[in-house]
């Protein structure tokens, strides 16, 4: 939750990642900024982790077919706390820090800046598509599982609507989404040590959606 809290006693490809940069700087004489995001919402074609545009085509998918959009996982992300980064505000905080002096060789996290419920966030994205939501339902439906079959369905809708990406896991990472929805505790990230030092752009999370989806309709990724 906090930068300062110490690290779990786990192997974490993020520390190892940490190491190596506070190693070099101290080597290289060098300074450096680590940002630490929740689930990063942007577009991205060919991310593997990629939760925005993930649901962005399975909504498109109950459209075509007519499936409920349905919730995927976790009681506690139904009903619990989260938050996530937009990747406008992540990009705003790598400039902010690269001029802020205060912020030299300091870890930060960076979040939109408010939280949110799923429950709240899950009927809104169905609203946008014009699908008919459903929520958690007392078990867990993972995407990676839903979807699993419909690479030669993206490649017709692809076609029926001239989109530009025909393959469906170019797109699609149901795994991560899966990771990220079926947690089993809450999310809620403090940005008081960015907020201190002067960072105070701020991104309300619906409209992190809704502008990812309008950009991938404009673009012809998504119908």
């Amino acid at each position: 939750m906090r930068e300062e809290h110490p690290r779990l006693k786990t192997e974490n490809f993020y520390y190892a990642q940490e190491d190596e940069v506070y190693a070099a700087a101290a080597r290289d004489g060098f300074a450096w900024s680590i940002h630490r995001p929740h689930t990063v919402i942007g577009k991205a074609v060919g991310n593997m982790m990629n939760l925005g545009t993930t649901l962005a085509v399975y909504a498109s998918i109950c459209k075509e077919t007519g499936r409920p959009f349905r919730w995927p996982g976790s009681q506690a992300q139904w009903n619990g706390l989260s938050d996530v980064t937009d990747a406008r505000v992540l990009a705003e905080h790598l400039l902010w820090a690269s001029n802020t002096e205060a912020a030299r060789n300091e870890a930060f996290n960076i979040v939109n800046g408010d939280t949110f419920r799923w429950s709240w966030l899950w009927k809104q994205l169905a609203d946008w598509f014009g699908i008919e939501p459903i929520g958690y339902d007392g078990t867990m439906h993972p995407l990676e599982e839903e979807i699993s079959q419909d690479g030669p369905l993206w490649q017709d809708i692809a076609r029926l609507y001239n989109l530009r990406e025909p393959t469906l896991d170019r797109l699609a990472s149901a795994w991560h989404t899966d990771l990220d929805l079926g947690r089993p505790i809450e999310v809620m990230t403090d940005m008081s040590k960015s907020r201190k030092l002067g960072f105070s752009v701020f991104q309300r999370t619906d409209e992190s959606f809704f502008d990812l989806f309008e950009q991938l309709r404009a673009e012809q990724l998504i119908p």
